[in-house]
């Protein structure tokens, strides 16, 4: 029997999967990559009996992977809060699916655990932006204090920022590496304080990306929409989804979309809906080729040059 830990390589992807692993440690093959790099099962090639960790990826764009998986006689356990599809009816197969616009998969791993590794729950949900869920289980479940949960804030945002490039040449350390960092430690703010270097590596690589973000100018803006257009620079990719996370809380009754240019001629998109209105993005996304995501949060992996003034059109009548 084979293990498999099959995980997005954002925030969630790996905070999702260092609680499950430290409360039932496993020698598995982890198979991730950048977090829009996610029809990952297709690298999976299993046996009878093999267990199958899924956690925050689309099981709806993984459906035939899963279909063979399952048909092989694998063991599925899978976590996610996108848009799912109809879920296959099989022992095989446990789902904890939510496709709310107020949860994460971190935050589901957690309910699943009862709380038992909540700090790592919440790191994972504030680099999905979802700053008052993350606020609220550490009331409930965290005994720390303001400068503590700020380090917690932190740390989701920097290990979100690293997820996003168009390669894992763009990305400062490999997720699966950040993962095997991050996972030993119970407490995540004994990650921060024990591996200094590559936390100061994420914090220093992020306020370098966000600076060069803040200079530059919407390319249109109006009461209720913002599009940004990056260029076609490694910061820019790593930065696109941090950079918007940072427009919406900035302006919560507004949409943003970031388009950041690639080597290929395309784009890459990151969608938020309006903080106050967290719906939309994902209905928009998946318009086009290559779009997906989650209602609060969305993107298009590979936009042709050609239909740029098409999308912006269409979020812009998606939320006027």
């Amino acid at each position: 029997m084979a293990d498999f830990d099959v995980f997005n390589g954002d925030a969630d992807g790996i905070c999702a999967l260092t609680q499950l692993r430290l409360a039932e440690p496993r020698q598995s093959s982890l198979i991730t990559g950048v977090k829009r790099n996610i029809s990952l099962l297709k690298t999976v090639t299993a046996r009878p009996d093999d267990r199958i960790t899924v956690l925050d990826i689309s099981m709806d764009k993984n459906r035939p992977d899963l279909e063979r998986l399952l048909a092989v006689g694998a063991t599925v356990f899978y976590v996610d809060h996108h848009f799912s599809g109809t879920i296959p009816d099989t022992e095989k197969l446990t789902a904890l699916i939510n496709e709310a616009p107020d949860t994460c998969t971190s935050l589901l791993v957690n309910q699943h655990l009862k709380n038992a590794f909540a700090a790592w729950a919440v790191v994972g949900a504030f680099g999905d932006n979802l700053n008052q869920q993350a606020q609220a289980l550490a009331d409930k479940a965290l005994q720390c204090g303001e400068t503590d949960l700020r380090q917690l804030q932190k740390l989701g945002t920097y290990i979100n920022y690293n997820g996003y490039g168009a390669a894992v040449e763009d990305l400062h350390i490999h997720p699966e590496e950040l993962f095997r960092r991050v996972s030993i430690y119970t407490d995540p703010l004994d990650f921060i304080r024990h591996d200094s270097e590559h936390f100061d590596k994420l914090e220093n690589g992020y306020h370098s990306d966000m600076a060069a973000a803040a200079d530059i100018a919407a390319e249109k803006t109006s009461d209720t929409t913002a599009v940004f257009i990056l260029p076609n620079e490694a910061w820019a990719r790593r930065v696109s989804g941090v950079f918007s996370n940072q427009l919406t809380n900035d302006h919560p009754d507004r949409a943003h979309a970031v388009v950041t240019a690639t080597s290929q001629g395309e784009y890459l998109v990151s969608v938020r809906a309006p903080l106050n209105n967290r719906q939309g993005a994902a209905d928009l996304c998946r318009r086009f080729p290559t779009g997906g995501g989650r209602a609060a949060a969305a993107g298009i992996n590979n936009l042709p040059a050609g239909m740029l003034t098409d999308f912006i059109d269409a979020f812009e009548a998606s939320y006027t």
